[in-house]
């Protein structure tokens, strides 16, 4: 079996020849014509001859009558092996999320994910399979199983810059949606919130409740959400007209808001707002400043992210932005059971809207 840039299986060889090729003008017998030819003859893609021939949904009578009328110019015959190869199915779909154990059994973010998903692929009959990617070696381990049969797509989340993986999987050609805008790869598969309006919006709550000194917690500069949180925070104070010097990053752990929380205020100490990129860094942050001896919401406003349960908790409860992680979950699994039964890749991302919960650190 071949498969063509998206990732949908093809029905004959696109390079060798089949015992049944045509004979030559001196006699001979020469290549027999490929998936490539006739998607060329008819003016469609590879993915859509590959459906045609294999009797897939969701193509247009225009097509497929270019398609068939290109296998008979052509006299093309699918392999036999080939034909079979790409008809197999194992019913699954990768959940694929490339971080230690130790982030995904305590962030209450993946749980959401699985959630979401899970429920998502069970509606379409398909089974989640969870493939938890370590750093090094686990990569390359992790991409031969999912490229080697064992599962018919994947959804893909928490994206890292510097991470070969999502590259490496659509290269593969296997179906892939991606939950959280990807780095590193050209891809509209995705589904995400407004991340840059959210912390915008975060902030600008802020600025009219009267703060002018907020700092904030950004996630991990090589991550799309702390990128784009980053980028709202700056975008509301500038406009403001209020300085943007007070940055830290953290890496979306309590522990690591609490160590950047530490040293935000270090070199500010009169803030009297922060922002954090998630609310796990914000419940550290609020365990920094009552220590500190800083009261919560009159003399540091908090504010977070993800509204994922932690922030209704905390003392005070928590300001965030609601993040809608099984909502997104559940439309990457649409995404991925519509690119299994033979649908065309998305053409743009699907982008959630983000609003503010208000609570009493802010």
């Amino acid at each position: 079996m071949t498969t063509d840039g998206n990732g949908a299986g093809v029905g004959g060889s696109a390079d060798a020849p089949t015992p049944a090729g045509p004979v030559g003008a001196r006699g001979g017998r020469r290549a027999a014509p490929t998936l490539r030819q006739v998607a060329a003859a008819a003016g469609v893609s590879r993915a859509t001859a590959s459906r045609v021939i294999n009797g897939g949904h969701l193509v247009s009578d225009q097509a497929r009558a270019a398609v068939e009328a290109a296998i008979a110019e052509l006299g093309f015959v699918p392999h036999p092996v080939a034909r079979s190869l790409a008809t197999r199915r194992t019913d699954s779909v990768a959940l694929v999320v490339p971080e230690p154990n130790e982030r995904l059994l305590g962030d209450p973010f993946f749980g959401h994910i699985i959630n979401g998903l899970s429920l998502s692929l069970e509606a379409a009959d398909l089974q989640m399979v969870l493939v938890v990617v370590r750093p090094g070696s686990g990569q390359d381990r992790a991409v031969r199983y999912l490229t080697t049969g064992k599962v018919d797509g994947a959804v893909v989340t928490s994206h890292h810059r510097e991470d070969s993986l999502n590259r490496r999987l659509v290269e593969s050609g296997l179906p892939c949606a991606f939950q959280g805008r990807p780095l590193g790869v050209d891809s509209a598969c995705y589904v995400d919130t407004d991340n840059v309006a959210g912390a915008r919006r975060a902030a600008e709550h802020l600025i009219a409740s009267g703060r002018r000194r907020i700092g904030t917690v950004a996630g991990p500069a090589d991550m799309a959400a702390g990128i784009d949180r980053l980028t709202g925070w700056r975008e509301a104070l500038t406009a403001a007209g209020l300085p943007v010097d007070a940055v830290e990053h953290g890496d979306f752990t309590v522990a690591g808001g609490t160590a950047a929380v530490q040293r935000l205020l270090r070199r500010h100490p009169d803030l009297d707002a922060v922002f954090l990129a998630n609310d796990l860094m914000a419940s550290g942050a609020l365990g920094v400043l009552a220590a500190s001896g800083r009261r919560v919401p009159e003399d540091v406003a908090v504010f977070g992210y993800d509204d994922l349960g932690l922030a209704a908790t905390t003392t005070p409860p928590l300001s965030t932005v609601v993040n809608p992680v099984e909502r997104m979950a559940a439309r990457a699994g649409a995404m991925i059971a519509d690119l299994l039964a033979g649908g065309e890749p998305s053409s743009a991302p699907v982008i959630l809207d983000a609003e503010l919960v208000l609570r009493a650190s802010a």
